[in-house]
């Protein structure tokens, strides 16, 4: 019997430990929900999710109307709309959910916004959105005026944020079709540019020239309690900028801005502008026919091509090619993967090692895995200090 109670006492002890470890767990978990609805382009909403599981603080979701409308905002501190179509996301949310994103941000939620995203926070006239930043879009009658890497520079401000990029004077990130924003006058929400667009793209649609340049690229502004970033660009779907997606949430939520390692954080990756051209998207749009039909070493060609202009629609096609018929254009398609840290298809890639019979092929396959996955596991415990 006496031995017992120890027994007991020491059964308790270690519930309890366990349970405030649990409880500790939760409390330094950071619940992030990707809008997942019609509007949001699968792409963008593959990337944003892939991005914010950078930082293994995120317990990163995907919602829908209907999680929104069955109050998911209530086990949430954050929400991301993806890249898309503002309108059709402004349509697919309607009128009582946009309410309830609006509140939850006023009560002091974080949110951010991707392109389309950025649109739909705006207060634009004759456009559908919510009026979350202040910013209004302009010229969006050529709102398909093209896309590349394009460059920018931080402000002040930016360099806050993004202390890691505060030494550059150009930097580059990939930029489609986003908003052109100037400040909305009536709008009492005032915004604070952390960057700016340095590129004039204007190749596709008639677009005017000298829009895009010298325009905000990011802003951040207060919502009641809450914090809103706004990002006309997409470093998501950018090697060496995909980490700025998570830090943008923990601005939102003003939250200590934890350092990456240098795998991911890799400015220097892209260090000049590459604008689609009409030109290039017929040549782009040629080598989807290669990748059904041609022999691999056309296939090899086009992703050489396809990788050298950051191609925004090869990413949808490069998948399957981890499957082809020939190794060497499963070796390419695996290079070009984990080349672009596109961590969606980190299963597909794994896939593709494991079934691999040729050893020589499988070891090639192994050391593009290898990379994929360094970039998958990249937050440091240091807290950046901010400049």
């Amino acid at each position: 019997m006496r031995l017992f109670f120890p027994f007991i006492f020491l059964l308790f002890f270690v519930q309890c430990k366990q349970q405030e470890n649990t409880t500790q767990e939760q409390n330094n978990t950071i619940r992030v929900a990707v809008f997942d609805g019609h509007g949001g382009a699968q792409t963008c909403i593959w990337e944003t999710v892939a991005a914010l599981k950078l930082d293994p603080e995120m317990n990163v979701r995907t919602i829908t109307t209907a999680d929104i409308a069955n109050n998911v905002l209530d086990s949430i501190d954050a929400i991301v709309i993806p890249g898309g179509g503002g309108s059709r996301q402004f349509l697919n949310l309607s009128a009582l959910n946009r309410q309830r994103i609006k509140d939850f941000v006023a009560a002091g939620g974080g949110a951010v916004g991707i392109c389309a995203g950025a649109y739909l926070f705006s207060n634009t006239p004759d456009y559908a959105c919510m009026q979350l930043n202040g910013a209004q879009a302009i010229d969006i009658e050529h709102d398909n005026r093209g896309h590349g890497i394009s460059k920018f520079t931080l402000t002040e401000e930016g360099k806050k944020i993004f202390p890691e990029l505060a030494n550059r004077d150009t930097l580059y990130v990939m930029y489609y079709e986003g908003p052109v924003f100037v400040k909305n006058k009536s709008d009492t929400i005032s915004y604070k540019t952390l960057a700016i667009m340095e590129s004039d793209v204007h190749e596709e649609g008639n677009a005017p020239k000298n829009m895009t340049n010298n325009k905000p690229f990011f802003i951040t502004n207060y919502y009641g309690k809450g914090r809103v970033f706004s990002s006309i660009a997409h470093p998501e779907a950018t090697p060496g900028m995909i980490w700025m997606i998570p830090r943008m949430v923990r601005w939102t939520l003003n939250l200590p801005l934890k350092e990456y390692k240098s795998e991911v954080v890799n400015p220097d990756i892209f260090n000049r502008e590459i604008l689609m051209s009409v030109s290039d998207l017929k040549q782009e749009s040629a080598y989807y026919q290669t990748f059904l039909y041609g022999s691999p070493e056309e296939k090899i060609v086009a992703l050489d091509w396809l990788q050298s202009k950051h191609s925004w629609s090869a990413k949808r096609w490069v998948q399957g090619l981890l499957f082809d018929a020939d190794p060497q254009v499963r070796v390419r398609a695996a290079q070009y993967i984990a080349d672009t840290h596109y961590l969606h298809y980190l299963p597909d890639l794994k896939a593709a090692y494991n079934s691999e019979k040729d050893p020589q092929t499988k070891e090639q396959l192994k050391e593009q895995l290898d990379k994929l996955e360094n970039i998958g596991t990249t937050l440091l415990n240091e807290t950046v200090q901010e400049k």
